[in-house]
């Protein structure tokens, strides 16, 4: 887990992604992409996509070790994703092209903002 250490001064760079509600700081993304949502977000080296795609609005973090064995992952809806930190609630809307793009792919997407679960 020690990849994912932000230094103190670094915490105005974390961003959130809206699709797996990872937090890494831009450049993170920008280097490494989403490492749960690449391959249909493209994150790497597109910074018009990481503005688009993550939030620097978010609430509440929760660190996970091990999201397949963790009660909190399954609840957040996290269990199949990879170790790191992640929000609770990212705030944002996904452009409707990506959302498309997701559904395309196959993917359910789930708002992370909180919207589908006062919907239900």
């Amino acid at each position: 887990m020690a990849n994912n250490f932000v230094p103190p001064g670094q915490h105005r760079y974390l961003r959130a992604c809206m699709v797996c509600s990872i937090v890494m700081t831009t450049s993170r993304f920008r280097h490494e992409g989403c490492p749960n949502c690449e391959d249909f977000l493209h994150l790497k080296n597109d910074t018009e996509a990481i503005e688009s795609c993550t939030s620097q609005v978010f609430e509440g973090l929760i660190t996970l070790a091990n999201p397949a064995r963790s009660w909190v992952a399954k609840w957040q809806r996290l269990d199949n994703y990879v170790q790191g930190v992640y929000a609770t609630k990212v705030s944002g809307q996904l452009p409707d092209e990506i959302r498309s793009a997701i559904e395309d792919e196959g993917h359910v997407y789930i708002p992370r903002d909180g919207s589908a679960l006062e919907a239900e």
